[in-house]
């Protein structure tokens, strides 16, 4: 199971796509978010990215702990193809965004 609401994780979808990837507000964003949501937010982009299958979820997220070196957002911010490496790992989990996204977009 994922430590994040899928609403913040179409939120960086949102924010990646909306202002770039290397955005303050993503950054911002990411940073404020406590450390079990950004491990498993690194976990669910390793899943997008094919990194680990969806069914190694609880190993990515051992993983991301275990390799945390460097603060999150920094890790993520500038990755071109995060909001799709999420995207891509939600669909690998079964994680219907499409009500979320639809909610983030009508605000």
């Amino acid at each position: 199971m994922l430590d994040i609401s899928t609403g913040k994780i179409v939120r960086i979808i949102f924010l990646a796509r909306e202002y770039g990837p290397e955005s303050t507000h993503l950054h911002d964003y990411i940073s404020g978010l406590n450390e079990d949501e950004q491990i498993g937010l690194v976990a669910l982009m390793w899943i997008g990215r094919e990194s680990f299958d969806a069914s190694e979820l609880e190993e990515a997220k051992e993983t991301a702990r275990i390799e945390r070196t460097a603060p999150t957002e920094d890790y993520l911010s500038g990755m071109p193809e995060l909001p799709n490496y999420l995207e891509d790992g939600m669909e690998a989990l079964g994680i219907d965004v499409t009500d979320a996204e639809d909610h983030l977009r009508d605000h």
